[in-house]
């Protein structure tokens, strides 16, 4: 050692690091976010700002290397936001609260431990009896994005992302209209002294919402067919103009949907699985190389000549018409979708973190029940239980029993 220096350790010129002091709590959460595996899934359900604010209140995350890099998030962003950085898929599952996008796969099953919770899609029609076997197996508590409910007895984020892809779905259809994808070799909408492009929407919630905007917005000449009188009453109102808005009626509605350039399909399941409303006869008699997007694919579909496809191979033609059935619409813009995810995960997981855990989260707030449809090796979601004959356990009662 130099003169120099051991004069500056007595002096105490060498700068001191230290961590900055974070809450610290008895309930804090150790939170992983793994990777998505699933083909083509590029989301991630929190952002490194939500992390830090995570962090910030005495909370543990853990982030797979490159789970973000999709949606744009780097591991440094993440690693600076105070994540811990995990560089195998073993250590993300080493967490008790998963928090992913995609339904777990086999390899991940292997990795979880016995008794976490996971948060993430269910996609019930691409699951068996066997998936439900292995959440029970694990003694997992599971909980669905689609059955998450708020206070008001909304679902936020099949809001959120019936937002985003009713504001993506007439440039999906627009594209497959055009010449570059051997469309029709037309554009959405209308222009001086061309018919306006016929648009048939199936549903009148969210989703038809936002994508009938962009469709009025460009001069297309649209439909909206409902089984619901209020539903369609509501969006007109939400729209503020005159709409064409139809009961659905089989001849009614097949006229418009021979007739249309695009038909898209947006009516949610009420029982566990969407209603076909499209029989394929009315399908083969749509013009050739006209466009289907059936946004309802993840719950079964609208269109019987329907089957699900992915982000890689997005289309399908069945007699002449070009059917888009890609269950994750809002993974094609996976940054926005991010951050809208993030907006209503960090909120609850900081509720989550006072009232102490999932747990209490369930047994203090009834609305978030209806999201759980699995708890410590139960089934609690009566319809799943009924649709693969397997028992069921009132989700309350086991929590009575539990407190």
């Amino acid at each position: 050692m130099t003169g120099f220096e051991t004069l500056a350790r007595q002096s105490a010129l060498y700068p001191k690091e230290s961590p900055q002091a974070v809450k610290t709590s008895q309930h804090s959460l150790l939170i992983g976010l793994p990777k998505e595996v699933s083909l083509q899934e590029n989301r991630i359900a929190l952002t490194p700002e939500a992390v830090m604010i995570l962090v910030r209140n005495g909370h543990n995350v853990i982030v797979e290397q490159g789970a973000g890099e999709k949606a744009k998030f780097t591991d440094q962003e993440y690693s600076e936001a105070g994540a811990q950085i995990a560089y195998s898929p073993q250590e993300v599952y080493e967490a008790n609260l998963i928090l992913k996008i995609e339904p777990l796969v086999d390899a991940e099953f292997e990795y979880i431990k016995s008794g976490s919770t996971v948060i993430s899609t269910l996609n019930l029609p691409t699951h068996d009896r066997k998936y439900f076997e292995k959440i029970n197996e694990k003694n997992l508590s599971a909980i669905a994005y689609e059955y998450i409910e708020d206070r008001a007895g909304n679902m936020p984020i099949i809001r959120s992302m019936s937002e985003i892809a009713g504001s993506t779905v007439m440039l999906i259809a627009g594209e497959y209209l055009s010449n570059a994808d051997n469309g029709r070799g037309i554009v959405l909408g209308g222009i001086t002294g061309v018919p306006p492009t016929k648009v048939v929407f199936l549903g009148a919630g969210t989703v038809t919402e936002y994508a009938l905007r962009t469709a009025l917005g460009m001069g297309a000449d649209v439909k909206v067919f409902d089984k619901h009188l209020y539903k369609l009453q509501r969006l007109k109102y939400a729209i503020g103009q005159h709409i064409y808005t139809s009961i659905i009626d089989t001849d009614t509605m097949a006229e418009a949907i021979e007739r249309a350039d695009v038909v898209v399909g947006a009516m949610r399941a009420e029982d566990g699985l969407s209603p076909i409303v499209v029989t394929e006869e009315m399908v083969s008699r749509m013009k050739p190389d006209s466009v289907i997007v059936d946004i309802s694919i993840d719950q079964g579909g609208n269109f019987e000549t329907s089957r699900m496809t992915d982000h890689k191979n997005p289309v399908f033609r069945h007699m002449g018409v070009i059917h888009y059935c890609v269950p994750n619409i809002a993974a094609r813009v996976a940054y926005t979708a991010s951050m809208a995810l993030s907006n209503i995960f960090l909120p609850f997981l900081l509720e989550t973190g006072t009232a102490g855990g999932i747990e209490q989260m369930m047994y203090a707030n009834r609305w978030f029940m209806k999201g759980v449809y699995a708890h410590k090796g139960s089934l609690t979601n009566l319809y799943i239980a009924r649709k693969f004959n397997m028992r069921f356990k009132d989700l309350q009662l086991l929590l009575a029993a539990r407190f």
